[in-house]
């Protein structure tokens, strides 16, 4: 039986959120990602990494990763999945840079490997996406399982994410505790379930239904994380905020009204969205929430896919963008952690990493149990 730290690949690394979940457990032996900034990143906290390896995946080779590893770790790019995506599934320039994760993976062949991804992989191109994913890493001799997992559980920020954890069946026994009957609603929604269900015979017999306990309570909310005023750098001008509030239909106009009438401060969060309009036109609109949880973040590509602040105090209503830092901080990434100085890059970070607490938890419950009761 090998002992912590066991050593691990990070595959599509970004900022390494997953080294920070992980934590000192477990050793990186070899991280991979494409983009510059994002590894500049990294290395800024994390020291000099030489295991961190900038190029595209497609150009790596089988002997370029460490077969040393208990664990690889892989959070592809989730463009051509998400809602907010195109759709185009794993055929997609982006995600379908799982097809070279794997054809890393099925030479190397660690005992554990985590896919992570938004819940919208469960469904692409009518679940032969995800089918495509079980029936590879089954190729390779994995059993596979599935918890949908969501930030707000930790964090306040809605954040949904699937997390796809195979183990090799000739090299780790699965500890009994670790493995549930039947779903469990917590953890396997309606929606993971359906598609579990819409799979061929052996792969459905071959699917775990992972046993992991549920966190506590949340107690942090969007104030906590909110910066003072005095620290932010840059508020909205009145006219500014007017034409904010003028994009919102009556719903969301009626939702600012009732904040003003409580008479004190409450802090929302707002997302600018293409809607339906009158006529089968599409329009702007800007829609807020005041529950004390954000809108799960998304990397900038546009200004409408930026997040701001609304502050409500009786009458008055002021705007901003969320700063780079209450975007690492939804994340769950400590204010230790160096980002990137110029906003869109330090946003980007944030937005297209993994939110830290949900890795920890599953480290904890489930990663860290298997290699080391499954004896990797």
């Amino acid at each position: 039986m090998t002992r912590a730290p066991w050593g691990y690949h990070e595959f599509f690394a970004g900022g390494g959120m997953a080294r920070l979940g992980l934590g000192r457990r477990w050793q990186c032996v070899f991280a991979n990602e494409i983009c510059v900034k994002k590894a500049r990143a990294y290395r800024r906290n994390f020291g000099p990494s030489p295991e961190l390896r900038v190029e595209d995946i497609w150009n790596l080779t089988p002997r370029d990763v460490p077969r040393s590893a208990v664990l690889s770790w892989a959070s592809f790019p989730c463009q051509d999945l998400s809602v907010a995506g195109n759709g185009a599934g794993l055929k997609g320039e982006r995600s379908g840079s799982f097809v070279a994760f794997w054809r890393l993976m099925d030479s190397v062949r660690p005992p554990i490997v985590v896919v992570e991804n938004v819940p919208g992989m469960l469904s692409a191109n009518g679940g032969a996406d995800f089918r495509f994913v079980l029936e590879s890493m089954a190729g390779s001799g994995y059993r596979a399982g599935a918890l949908v997992m969501d930030a707000v559980r930790f964090l306040p920020q809605s954040r949904p994410r699937v997390f796809l954890v195979a183990v090799q069946e000739a090299q780790v026994a699965l500890p009994h505790a670790l493995i549930a009957e039947s779903p469990e609603p917590a953890w396997h929604p309606a929606k993971l379930q359906a598609a579990v269900a819409a799979l061929p015979a052996a792969l459905r017999n071959a699917w775990i239904w992972w046993n992991v306990p549920e966190p506590a309570p949340r107690a942090l909310s969007l104030a906590d994380i909110l910066e003072p005023d005095s620290a932010v750098a840059k508020w909205h001008s009145a006219a500014e905020t007017e034409k904010l509030l003028s994009l919102m239909n009556e719903v969301h106009l009626g939702k600012v009204r009732q904040a003003q009438a409580c008479g004190r401060r409450i802090a929302g969060t707002v997302y600018k969205r293409i809607r339906a309009a009158a006529g089968g036109a599409r329009a702007q609109r800007a829609e807020v929430r005041f529950d004390q949880v954000s809108g799960c973040l998304r990397t900038p590509a546009g200004g409408s896919s930026r997040q701001f602040v609304l502050i409500v105090e009786g009458p008055a209503v002021r705007s901003r963008l969320l700063t780079p830092r209450e975007a690492a901080r939804l994340m769950g990434l400590p204010d230790t952690y160096a980002l990137p100085e110029k906003y869109n890059e330090a946003y980007h970070v944030a937005g297209d990493g993994l939110a830290v607490p949900a890795v920890q938890w599953l480290e904890r419950n489930l990663l860290r149990r298997l290699a080391a009761d499954g004896a990797c």
